[in-house]
């Protein structure tokens, strides 16, 4: 693969367990914090002895911010909330990368998917209270299967976003969203599209209480997910969303993008029969998925010096990853650091691959590896020098070239694999030229003007952004809004005090071009580069009907 047919990751966002964003996922990692849940939900919690109250909980599940993305109250009440999830999550990807689908002229495609609708079964499917709960809708039920459908993630977010590039279900259980990224750089390659969005998301479970456990299962006897580890029992599982926007490299150079680091090659297969059960994960599979990607560069196994697993705690599993990763680097000198995103959070189903991808991301751009939770020592059955691998509990720096895999392996054998690596010099139009510029934000309420502007502040206040780069990625990379107002600033101090005043509610005099945005029209497109900004603060308000009794 050539320089100009690599992909550049230009936006990312997510929600899991103990974090609102991608930044405080990052710092979680780094610091080595364990999000699962591990208390009672509360009144009508199973209990037993066979009980485990574990589980990986997303705070706010059961609202959405229905009027900003167009939905009457009972119709949101209807929908799926993993669609929720993934609506929000995209949403701010294509804000973290500047681009606003209205009127940027690239054609976007999505491509997603989600695990299984627990909410339709649980809380829609005979439950008495839904007539009235949710009016004349109720008796439209191609309302509640359009909301419920894994089909319709990727269309429903093409519609509600205003994307006209190819829409694509993805399913193929824990691989999923890592599958959806490899499908989402081929259709850029392949100049199907220009920009896509790829990613997943998972609400297994509604109630987020914990689980029973079964003779043999996959599950955790303690609750505790350890890769890798000797004290290893099984899984845990969670809630979350992840989306990256990804773009043909040789564009978001041209562009000015913000470039967090690049996809430089990806393989996708399946263990076939050659694996004792359909469950069973095969090692030659699993080898050939990771060759077969380091092959599409050209790259030796050496040349990677850290993997994030699949890793998911079950003994047999990941014994069998580690395996199949010795084959590959059968030979290799260099060492290779080793990890898992799953001991921070649990296994995210559906969206797991798309988070393991951001925490490399963010490794490959920081030079920093977060450690992985709950790990002491290998387990018995993982033989970690074949590989030439280690795992690390403690975050570490990274030394030497970084590059980086990515592995995701779903239940009935459809693997992937990502290679990541840092990301070149960015070229396109140079910063922009110190000087007045205005700094105009819109949202859908005045609640959500002021916050955005408090977010803004604290951001700005970090005193790492060009003002002019702030303003360029406003004019082109946010939703114009009903609700408006702007700050016109010569530099970081000035913008600062603007935005304080804004977020307080205090009326700030304006110029020409202030007035005029804030009475509808679009402001003038100072140069600069894109670069990530706070995300939009969604007004989550509560649409959700009871599980039936």
């Amino acid at each position: 693969m050539s320089e100009d047919d690599r992909i550049a990751v230009v936006g990312l966002a997510c929600r899991v367990p103990g974090a609102a964003d991608a930044q405080a996922l990052w710092r979680n990692l780094l610091a080595g914090v364990d999000s699962v849940c591990r208390t009672p939900a509360g009144k009508g919690t199973p209990t037993g002895p066979d009980w485990v109250p574990a589980f990986g909980r997303l705070d706010g599940l059961d609202g959405f911010d229905a009027d900003l993305f167009g939905y009457p109250a009972a119709a949101a009440a209807l929908l799926d909330p993993q669609h929720r999830l993934f609506l929000e999550v995209a949403w701010h990807a294509l804000e973290d990368a500047g681009i606003d689908p209205d009127r940027d002229p690239a054609q976007i495609g999505v491509f997603a998917g989600c695990a299984p609708n627990r909410y339709l079964h649980h809380h829609l499917l005979g439950n008495a209270a839904l007539a009235p709960a949710t009016g004349a809708l109720a008796e439209d039920w191609d309302d509640a299967l359009t909301g419920s459908g894994c089909d319709y993630l990727p269309t429903r977010t093409a519609f509600a976003l205003g994307l006209s590039g190819p829409a694509v279900a993805v399913q193929t259980a824990c691989s999923t969203s890592l599958v959806a990224v490899c499908q989402a750089g081929q259709s850029l390659l392949d100049y199907r599209c220009d920009v896509a969005i790829a990613g997943g998301a998972a609400v297994v479970s509604t109630r987020q209480a914990g689980y029973r456990l079964r003779p043999g299962g996959l599950l955790a006897t303690d609750g505790v997910c350890r890769p890798y580890d000797a004290a290893a029992t099984g899984q845990v599982f969670g809630n979350g969303a992840g989306a990256v926007v990804l773009k043909r490299l040789a564009d978001a150079r041209v562009d000015g993008d913000h470039v967090y680091a690049v996809l430089a090659g990806w393989a996708v297969n399946n263990d076939g029969a050659d694996r004792p059960g359909f469950t069973v994960p095969g090692v030659s599979g699993q080898a050939a998925v990771m060759a077969e990607a380091l092959a599409s560069v050209g790259w030796d196994a050496a040349d990677v010096g850290y993997l994030e697993g699949h890793g998911t705690g079950t003994p047999v599993g990941d014994a069998i990853e580690v395996d199949a990763l010795a084959r590959v680097r059968r030979g290799a000198r260099a060492p290779l650091l080793l990890g898992s995103v799953k001991g921070n959070l649990g296994n995210l189903d559906a969206a797991a691959g798309v988070i393991s991808l951001i925490k490399t991301v963010y490794a490959v751009r920081t030079g920093q590896v977060p450690g992985t939770a709950h790990f002491t020592a290998a387990h018995d059955d993982i033989d970690l020098a074949a590989a030439g691998a280690e795992v690390g509990a403690e975050t570490r720096p990274w030394t030497g070239e970084r590059r980086a895999g990515v592995s995701s392996f779903g239940l009935g054998g459809t693997n992937a694999h990502v290679l990541v690596e840092s990301a070149p010099a960015t070229d396109g139009p140079d910063a922009g030229a110190p000087g007045p510029v205005v700094l105009g934000l819109s949202a859908g309420s005045p609640a959500a003007l002021r916050e955005l502007a408090r977010r803004l502040t604290v951001r700005l206040a970090d005193g790492d952004l060009a003002v002019a780069d702030v303003a360029h990625t406003l004019a082109v990379g946010r939703r114009r809004l009903a609700y408006r107002d702007a700050v016109a600033c010569a530099d970081a101090g000035e913008a600062v005090a603007g935005l304080t005043a804004l977020a307080a509610g205090d009326p700030v005099d304006g110029d020409d071009a202030v007035r005029a945005w804030r009475a509808g029209a679009d402001l003038p497109v100072p140069p600069g580069r894109r670069v990530p900004l706070p995300g939009y603060p969604f007004r989550r308000t509560r649409h959700w009907i009871e599980a039936r009794r």
